[in-house]
């Protein structure tokens, strides 16, 4: 019986963890896009197009982040583990990055399906968002993994723990080494 709680607890911490996880990521993702949306709205103000599309960071941010708790789970980026974490970091960016955007593909064929479009309109579809498009948001999503990944990595190291208390602790002024005169 008391196996059975404390495993249920562990479940519990578990979950409550992995909650948090995914509202880190949703958060650095979501003020990531943001700033993209925002700087999108400034360029078209320039040209007199209106772009009031905020919502779509956030939604995108959700989906990005399960997408990422999704791969980790199934063991996706572990090859370079060992090695160096710039490589680790690189080659984790770049997955992921791929990985978004085949989810994405994803999403269009399926909300294609789901509107009983045939396959010639959901390849059209996909088209008209445009191949630069599509590229674009490959690569700002790269990019923006490679700091996401970089702390994720360094936690994975050091212990997540230990980066969280460096991060969000007051660190002791006494403990930091000074310069010798």
């Amino acid at each position: 019986m008391a196996g059975e709680a404390s495993q249920h607890v562990s479940l519990r911490e578990r979950a409550i963890e992995e909650l948090k996880v995914f509202w880190l990521i949703t958060l650095y993702l979501a003020l990531f896009l943001g700033s993209f949306t925002v700087y999108r709205r400034l360029i078209l103000k320039e040209f007199g197009v209106a772009y009031l599309h905020y919502g779509f960071a956030l939604i995108e941010a959700l989906i990005i982040a399960k997408v990422i708790l999704i791969g980790q789970a199934l063991g996706l980026g572990r090859r370079f583990e060992g090695k160096p974490l710039i490589l680790t970091v690189i080659y984790k960016s770049v997955l992921f990055g791929l990985l978004v955007a085949l989810f994405g593909v994803l999403e269009h064929v399926v909300e294609g399906l789901v509107h009983k479009e045939d396959w010639a309109s959901i390849l059209r579809h996909l088209g008209d968002l445009g191949m630069y498009e599509i590229l674009a948001r490959v690569i700002m999503l790269i990019v923006a993994f490679v700091p996401f990944f970089a702390f994720w990595e360094i936690g994975r190291v050091i212990g997540p723990r230990k980066i969280a208390g460096m991060f969000f602790s007051r660190q002791d002024r006494d403990s930091s080494p000074r310069p010798q005169s």
